[in-house]
C-alpha cells in the first residue's frame, strides 16, 4: 500500500512509518488550511482532515494521513492537543486524538500574544527544532513522551479504525 503523509515534519513521518512498517510511506508538503498555530480542538482536527484529504486525492495514494498539533483552552488553562485523520480512496474519514497535558502559564501568556508553540518552546527550553524533535510534550514530561510516540499512538488508532472497516 502507498500512504501519503501531509507533512515534512520528521516526527509525523516517523510515526506513520513505524505504524505502517510494511507499506510505502511518502511525505508531502500540503497546506492544512488552518492557522499555522491551531488554537482549538476543532481547528486542529480541521487541519488534520485537510492534510489527509489533500494526500488521499493524490492519484498514487491508497491512504492519506494528516497529523496536526495545536493547543486548546479549558477555562483559564492551555493544553496541548493533537489530532490525526486518515482518508481512503472512497473518501471515508477516520479521526483520532492524542494526549493532552497542561502548559505552564508563561507559555500560555506568550501564545496569547500570537506566537506559535514551536517558537515559544525553543526560547523556553533553549533548544532548536523542538517541534521536529521531542516537542513540548517531551519537554514537559521529562522525556517520558515525545512527539514521535504521541503521533504514533494517534496513527495506530487511525489504522485500527480503518482496518476494522476494511479487513
Amino acid at each position: 500500500m502507498k500512504i501519503y503523509v501531509g507533512s515534512l515534519n520528521p516526527s509525523k513521518l516517523t510515526a506513520v512509518t513505524d505504524v505502517f512498517e510494511n507499506d510505502t510511506v511518502v511525505e508531502m508538503d500540503v497546506d492544512s488550511k488552518v492557522s499555522s498555530q491551531p488554537f482549538s480542538d476543532e481547528e486542529t482536527l480541521e487541519g488534520a482532515i485537510h492534510r489527509a484529504r489533500e494526500c488521499a486525492m493524490t492519484a498514487k495514494a491508497d491512504l492519506g494521513i494528516g497529523l496536526e498539533g495545536g493547543v486548546m483552552e479549558i477555562g483559564d488553562d492551555l493544553y496541548l492537543c493533537n489530532w490525526g485523520a486518515l482518508v481512503d480512496q472512497q473518501e471515508n474519514i477516520y479521526t483520532a486524538a492524542g494526549a493532552r497535558i497542561p502548559l505552564p502559564d508563561e507559555i500560555h501568556e506568550q501564545m496569547s500574544k500570537g506566537l506559535e508553540l514551536g517558537e515559544v518552546m525553543e526560547k523556553y527550553a533553549q533548544k532548536s527544532d523542538v517541534s521536529k524533535k521531542e516537542g513540548a510534550v517531551g519537554i514537559f514530561t521529562n522525556g517520558q513522551m515525545n512527539r514521535d510516540k504521541m503521533f504514533r499512538h494517534i496513527v495506530t488508532l487511525l489504522k485500527g479504525q480503518w482496518e476494522y472497516d476494511n479487513l
